[in-house]
């Protein structure tokens, strides 16, 4: 027997009108976040390691389906310091997504919620990552799927490089990212903080340009964090996001060649490089880890099979 014929769930004038009630209840129980979708610039295979980007910002309302608090493992206490393992879930329209987010595609790899993403929610100032998406919730609900259920859970910042204009998100770089100390000479002009930086390093890279393959120059690029200058044309850069135009991992030399502003055309000669500066980094304890394993554990060197 088959089901009724005069009962179909699949009319489009009633789809419509749950789900225009569902993004109604999002509007009202939920929060304005910001959704970051993720730019994949070069993958390491083998140590499955990836660089990414993170260009754009998208304000959109999702609800977190948890009303008791986040979820996860909550705050512990490791060998390596105090880990926050936060998880919570959010609920975002369909529609609206597509509203907001997915019709700019030209920043988008897929046409849905991308696991990677980010999503800063500004009610506790958290950076959450999209760990899975789930397109089936609620379960073919009038033969149709008016939501999207992504599974997050807060972001671990790995060297990833932020340029979304907004202040608040583009500050993780200069914060967490590992900086870098050049002594500099020969300065024309003043750095801007936050400009890209780039050295020519004399070689070329190919680029694919439709179906012609194009030559490029290869550039060492990082942002700046500090810029400071003394008489005599000396003076220090502190940059964090070091990188390649090609993605990959190259450094700033201290070479002949000029090391350029982007925005402020300023240049500048490399005198040293000092990559050790985790003593100015207020995010940094390996100093204390050592200091404190010193005091602790016996390194001195001894004989385990006995007196010599």
């Amino acid at each position: 027997m088959t089901t009724n014929v005069y009962f179909n769930p699949k009319v489009k004038t009633e789809q419509h009108l749950y789900e225009d009630i569902v993004i109604e209840s999002l509007k009202m129980y939920g929060q304005d976040v910001l959704y970051i979708p993720r730019t994949l610039i070069a993958q390491d295979e083998l140590l499955n390691e990836d660089y990414s980007k993170f260009e754009d910002a998208y304000a959109i309302e999702m609800y977190i389906e948890s009303n008791e608090g986040f979820a996860g493992e909550g705050d512990l206490l490791s060998k390596f310091g105090v880990e926050i393992r936060d998880q919570a879930t959010f609920v975002v329209s369909k529609r609206r997504w597509e509203q907001l987010v997915g019709i700019w595609n030209n920043s988008l790899n897929n046409l849905r919620p991308s696991e990677g993403d980010l999503i800063y929610l500004p009610l506790s100032k958290s950076l959450f990552q999209i760990m899975h998406v789930e397109h089936e919730v609620p379960f073919y609900q009038l033969s149709q799927f008016p939501t999207y259920q992504l599974q997050c859970e807060l972001f671990e910042y790995n060297q990833e490089e932020f340029e979304t204009g907004i202040r608040e998100l583009d500050s993780i770089q200069e914060r967490f990212s590992d900086h870098l100390k050049l002594s500099i000479g020969s300065i024309s002009g003043t750095y801007q903080l936050g400009e890209t930086v780039k050295q020519d390093t004399g070689l070329t890279y190919t680029v694919q340009v439709g179906v012609n393959e194009v030559q490029e120059t290869l550039y060492v690029i990082g942002e700046v964090a500090e810029f400071t200058t003394s008489a005599g044309g000396i003076g220090e850069l502190v940059l964090v996001g070091q990188s390649s135009s090609d993605g990959s991992n190259r450094e700033f030399t201290a070479n002949n060649n000029r090391i350029v502003g982007e925005d402020s055309s300023a240049s500048a000669l490399i005198t040293a490089i000092n990559e050790d500066v985790l003593e100015d980094n207020p995010f940094a304890d390996n100093d204390d880890f050592e200091i404190e394993g010193d005091s602790i554990i016996d390194f001195s060197e001894s004989n385990p099979f006995g007196e010599p």
